[in-house]
């Protein structure tokens, strides 16, 4: 639902991006956190020519960077201390499909050049192992505008005219608000189907504040802040307040606990679950339950 709408800025990005997927060519992906990189490079993976292969992917953010060449490019047994099983990495592993390697912005400087020779010559070097020929589409994602990293010495500039070449820049949901009404009643009719709750409505009042709000989170926040409101309420008219008014639950003490007992209920316990659904973290959600009294 993230790419629902008519807006200009969206149908000029979702154009090019069809184009791209027909080819082989590196594709990079910028946008802001919420405004469905993943969900396009899943899209973009199942519309190329390597749609039937495999799909991986690496966050560039979460790997140490003492374990990131021999992840991406996989190690032989031996290769390093502590390397006891060859590893194949995940070069090899996306082998006729989709490479993907997200928050590239956080890629080490050491990797850098063998990732541009992966791109460039199509062929990589196992640590410890021979050199092999990448049959892979490589698509990167990125939060930051990579010029700036460059201009900052953390990104190599080679590389980074290479990724540029087909480069998109997903548009925030503030700037394509117009098609809010549409991705409302698509999510809508989504979490209908998924808490068997159908005829789900937006009340008017609520379409209008959301109309005029920011959203800093994107598709993701207003995904989010429509299932909570349908989780903590019984009427089909969902009537969300304001994220600065109180997104989160009431801060009065007594309504904040009946909402935590309520997402309880519906998550039948699943403590991570009811997390998701009030929009805290597992550890918060452990905070609150100990405040409350409830088991």
């Amino acid at each position: 639902d993230a790419f629902l709408g008519s807006s200009a800025a969206l149908r000029r990005h979702l154009r090019g991006i069809r184009r791209a997927a027909a080819s082989r060519a590196p594709i990079l992906i910028l946008g802001d956190a919420g405004t469905g990189r993943s969900t396009l490079v899943r899209a973009v993976h199942l519309s190329s020519l390597y749609r039937d292969g495999p799909f991986v992917e690496l966050d560039a953010a979460a790997v140490p960077t003492s374990l990131f060449e021999g992840d991406l490019f996989g190690h032989e047994a031996g290769a390093f201390t502590g390397a006891e099983q060859r590893n194949p990495g995940r070069v090899a592993r996306a082998q006729g499909g989709t490479l993907v390697l997200d928050h590239v912005e956080e890629l080490p400087l050491a990797v850098q050049p063998k990732l541009l020779r992966l791109i460039a010559e199509r062929r990589f070097t196992p640590l410890g192992g021979e050199e092999t020929v990448a049959e892979v589409r490589f698509i990167a994602t990125s939060l930051e505008d990579l010029a700036r990293r460059v201009q900052r010495g953390a990104f190599r500039q080679d590389l980074y005219y290479r990724l540029e070449v087909l480069a998109f820049r997903l548009p925030r949901l503030c700037d394509r608000i117009e098609d809010l009404p549409r991705l409302v009643a698509s999510i809508l009719g989504d979490l209908g189907e998924r808490f068997e709750r159908p005829g789900l409505e937006i009340s008017p009042g609520a379409l209008q504040w959301m109309s005029r709000y920011s959203w800093p989170g994107n598709v993701r926040q207003l995904r989010n802040l429509l299932e909570r409101t349908l989780v903590l309420s019984d009427d089909p008219i969902l009537d969300p307040a304001p994220p600065q008014e109180g997104g989160r639950p009431d801060t009065l003490a007594e309504v904040e606990r009946r909402h935590l007992i309520r997402a309880l209920a519906f998550a039948r316990g699943n403590q991570t679950r009811a997390a998701e659904v009030l929009g805290i973290s597992r550890k918060a959600l452990w905070e609150k339950r100990r405040r409350f009294g409830l088991p």
